[in-house]
């Protein structure tokens, strides 16, 4: 048997169903491994997933996830299991007071071209309402000063930044805190500088299309509904319902003996030669005490100790009318952030049925430890209240039916200094390896850190197999004049 078939036969566990654990999981059996993808839920998708509702009896996703165009693993994984087309891909952002006044951010066209980057958003921008003369002015600088890379301190903070370059109000909140702030789901105050500056290098200013936002037209459980079937065209399997609850390596054959837990099945045992674990660093931290113990494994509780959660909110709302036009919109000034028209993007009414039977709208609401505090009923008449601001359809339509989602733990801080509590994919233990958004890919707590994390520990495991495997997918090409400036 030659080396390759031999090495094709070698097994992968991987543990947790998220974006970083698919990622890796399908990466891997590609390359030819035979791979066990393990899920302590019942779904695959971790904290990007769709479930049934009980409270609605609707399946929703636990919030609106999107994609951009700079997010070139996520994208590679959509790729790799055939879903890519199911995202529908946007280059415009709608921007609304309250009292209904819009203003579009996005590419702008000079006759049959699109202006060159960094040049390609100026127009819109310059010609948005949301900002004053002074806000634009304001905003210019301090794109200027990323440009230059004045920028690059992981030991500020965004809020002490955006006052040394003279930030206006108006700039602050109608932007740093909404959209920067939004996309990294946290407050300036706590957000690491290099962070801010890689979206706005991303989405603003390398390529044109870099900010398109993608989303997709189906709910996201069902976006992941190929993994399994990939899975097991190459040999491999997922298992649902069960945990992994520690392990350790056989002295005999080096494979790990995983200790399993199963709703269906009681406790029981995996082998394999490799170990992926994919889980939030939460769960990371749990699964610590039952793996052998040595001093990089303490070093390694340290660094997760200091991570820490911010929420994320959505509002589900169900009306017997439209109320916008729009498929999504930034909403400014107020408590609700992001609207998503679910019926215009994914064409579902009540119940997934024809747009004519009842219209839904999703509500996100980032980095705000205040809304998640409110009970159900006070978030959704809050939400509710505000929406009419925007939308005086609202007050005219009947609301059919309404749910709210608090995910406590959606995100993790990328606060001045955490680069240094963010480990690589390779483990304390030889033949595991580390995936999750929170390991180190040089991205904030996204859905592409993630990806690029599963495929960081795929190419690890190869290496480690003796192959050399190449995963990562490149980050966009700087496009235009930014060629020159990068």
């Amino acid at each position: 048997m030659s080396t390759e078939e031999d090495q094709s036969q070698r097994t992968v566990t991987v543990v947790g169903g998220g974006v970083a654990g698919m990622s890796a999981a399908c990466a891997l059996a590609e390359a030819g491994f035979a791979v066990r993808l393990v899920e302590r839920r019942g779904y695959l998708g971790g904290r990007a997933s769709s479930y049934r509702h009980p409270g609605v009896d609707e399946v929703i996703d636990n919030c609106q996830h999107v994609v951009f165009g700079c997010c070139t693993n996520v994208m590679g994984f959509y790729q790799r299991i055939g879903v890519a087309e199911k995202v529908h891909f946007t280059s415009e952002m709608t921007m609304i007071e309250p009292g209904g006044r819009r203003s579009t951010l996005g590419s702008s066209r000079l006759g049959p071209f699109t202006l060159p980057a960094p040049l390609h958003g100026l127009p819109r921008l310059m010609a948005a309402k949301a900002f004053t003369w002074a806000d634009k002015m304001a905003l210019a600088r301090a794109f200027g000063a990323v440009m230059r890379g004045d920028a690059r301190d992981e030991n500020e903070n965004l809020a002490d930044w955006l006052k040394r370059h003279k930030q206006t109000k108006g700039a602050v909140e109608r932007f740093w805190r909404l959209v920067i702030a939004s996309a990294l789901n946290a407050e300036i105050e706590t957000i690491s500088v290099p962070y801010a500056a890689m979206v706005i290098r991303g989405l603003f200013m390398d390529s044109v299309f870099g900010g398109a936002m993608g989303m997709s037209r189906v709910p996201l459980s069902e976006l992941y509904g190929g993994v399994a079937e990939f899975l097991k065209s190459r040999g491999g399997e997922v298992v649902l319902n069960t945990s992994i609850e520690g392990g350790e390596q056989d002295e005999e054959t080096s494979q790990w003996i995983l200790r399993t837990r199963s709703s269906a099945a009681g406790a029981g045992e995996m082998r394999s030669d490799f170990v992926v674990v994919a889980l939030p660093f939460e769960g990371m931290m749990k699964l610590l005490p039952g793996l052998p113990a040595n001093e990089d494994a303490e070093a390694l509780a340290g660094q997760i100790e200091r991570h820490e959660h911010w929420p994320l909110c959505s509002v589900h709302l169900w009306f017997d009318r439209e109320i916008t036009e729009l498929d999504h919109a930034v909403l400014l000034d107020r408590e609700i952030h992001w609207l998503y028209n679910q019926t215009k993007i994914q064409g579902r009414g009540l119940q997934g049925r024809a747009t004519d039977e009842g219209h839904y709208i999703e509500l996100v609401i980032s980095a705000t430890r205040a809304f998640a505090a409110l009970t159900r009923e006070a978030a959704i008449e809050q939400a509710l209240r505000e929406l009419a601001e925007f939308f005086p359809a609202v007050k005219e339509a009947k609301l059919i039916k309404a749910a709210l989602v608090k995910e406590m733990r959606a995100t993790f801080g990328v606060p001045p200094g955490i680069d240094a509590a963010r480990p690589g994919a390779i483990s304390p233990w030889p033949g595991l390896f580390l995936a999750g958004d929170w390991v180190r890919t040089g991205w904030p707590s996204t859905m592409e850190s993630a990806a690029r994390s599963g495929h960081l520990a795929a190419e690890a495991v190869c290496a480690a197999a003796g192959r050399k495997e190449r995963f990562l997918v490149a980050d966009l090409k700087a496009q235009g004049l930014m060629r020159l400036i990068r």
